[in-house]
């Protein structure tokens, strides 16, 4: 396997965006958030480049209405390992709604297929969350809480991260430094299966130009073999009612209870593509199941 890690001594350099629109959601959670303290933080929204790249940039949102060190929630886009953005692909509800419950909440960018194999993507994920955790101090970061949440190709890179430890230790991290991981709906945690069972040539192509068509790299970008011990210590899947997403979050489940981690399986109504897309567009909105779901997992996770 070739495996590409960025120097977990780059010195990164960070920009900062600053918008004020988070003002009004926290506005309108004042009434339900009155036996919390008063925030300590007044910067809405920063944006912090993690590496050289143009796209390893990531946006970091403050807790709402908490004093000293809060969790953290850091998600991670889909787009079939080639596509999307942390702009187009996070979502509207995740950032508002998180940073409510009293969460820190970050959303990356991460260089993208061609231009990048998915080992430097997965390196990616590693080295956004080391950039945090190195300013946990002056974010509001509590390095003890901190959970990775992604969809469909994000998912897959979430939940290797979670499962191979080679990627958080060439950023400098362990799987300590994660207290959960929450794939939403992916369905390649066993590449190789998961390119056999592809339909049609346009998922076969994507497969194909993300893992290749060494059996031995499919493994090894495949979380499932990457159970035994160490994990990061829990895990939330959630998946919709398509037949490889529920089979491959299953088997990823299985496996992870055997290497004696912690997993639990949420299922959801929705099939096909917009079924797909929907549990990643609405996870937030307090009207959707899956948000209740998370939201009691969380609480349990941070307490």
């Amino acid at each position: 396997m070739q495996f590409v890690a960025l120097a977990s001594g780059l010195l990164f350099a960070s920009s900062l965006t600053l918008t004020f629109a988070d003002a009004a959601w926290a506005a309108s959670r004042e009434g339900t958030q009155t036996a919390r303290a008063a925030p300590a933080r007044t910067l809405a929204k920063q944006t912090i480049s993690y590496g050289r790249d143009k796209l390893q940039t990531l946006d970091f949102h403050a807790a709402k209405n908490v004093r000293g060190p809060a969790p953290l929630v850091m998600f991670v886009h889909g787009g079939g390992w080639s596509k999307g953005s942390k702009d187009n692909a996070t979502g509207k509800d995740k950032a508002p709604h998180y940073t409510g419950e009293g969460y820190n909440f970050a959303t990356i960018n991460y260089r993208l297929v061609p231009n990048a194999r998915v080992e430097q993507q997965a390196q990616d994920v590693a080295d956004a969350l080391k950039a945090l955790l190195d300013r946990a101090g002056q974010l509001g970061i509590d390095k003890s809480r901190v959970v990775l949440l992604g969809h469909s190709a994000g998912a897959h890179l979430v939940a290797l991260v979670g499962t191979d430890p080679r990627y958080l230790r060439a950023a400098g991290l362990t799987e300590q430094d994660i207290a959960g991981v929450i794939p939403i709906d992916g369905a390649a945690y066993n590449v190789p299966e998961q390119m056999k069972s592809a339909r049609g040539p346009w998922l076969g192509n994507m497969f194909t130009k993300a893992f290749g068509t060494d059996p031995a790299r499919q493994r090894e970008l495949s979380p499932t073999f990457h159970t035994a011990r160490p994990n990061a210590p829990a895990f939330l899947i959630l998946h919709v009612q398509r037949t490889d997403g529920i089979s491959q979050s299953n088997a990823l489940a299985d496996a992870l209870r055997k290497a004696g981690t912690e997993v639990t399986v949420k299922s959801f109504p929705g099939k096909g593509l917009k079924g797909h897309m929907t549990i990643n567009r609405s996870l937030g909105d307090p009207d959707y199941a899956a948000t209740k779901a998370v939201d009691d997992w969380l609480t349990r996770i941070f307490r």
